[in-house]
């Protein structure tokens, strides 16, 4: 299966894997699953630690490409198709752009999330797919 990684969840499998679901877990670390990693978290993580929103401790927002390759995640790059067609996901469900996009790209290619944001769920009408 292929699955698409929420900002927090690759962090805390990255820093903190106690804090993903025991789901979650079997989910990333199954090696018969494709595990995505939108280059939209990438933005995500750079603007909350350039604004005092994330620390990470002994790493900066560049070094996360490296350690989401490192712990076997692929890219999921923002393309112009995904860009552009985002104005039809409804935004009164959910008011954050970073996770809206991450939606619109899960929903756009097939793949389930795997975040512990409930407020995902109100999507699944639009065709998302959540588990955690």
């Amino acid at each position: 299966m292929k699955y698409l990684l929420d900002t927090h969840t690759m962090l805390w499998s990255i820093f903190s894997p106690g804090s993903i679901s025991a789901k979650a877990d079997k989910i990333i670390t199954n090696p018969d699953n494709l595990i995505y990693v939108s280059a939209v978290s990438f933005w995500e993580i750079s603007l909350k630690y350039n604004i005092g929103k994330l620390e990470l401790r002994n790493y900066t927002p560049e070094d996360m490409p490296v350690l989401a390759e490192k712990s076997g995640f692929d890219v999921l790059n923002l393309i112009p198709e995904d860009a552009s067609s985002f104005y039809r996901l409804p935004k009164e469900i959910h008011r954050d752009p970073f996770d809206r996009m991450l939606i619109w790209q899960a929903i756009r290619n097939k793949l389930t999330v795997v975040s512990k944001d409930s407020r995902f769920k109100e999507y699944e009408s639009y065709g998302l797919k959540v588990s955690w």
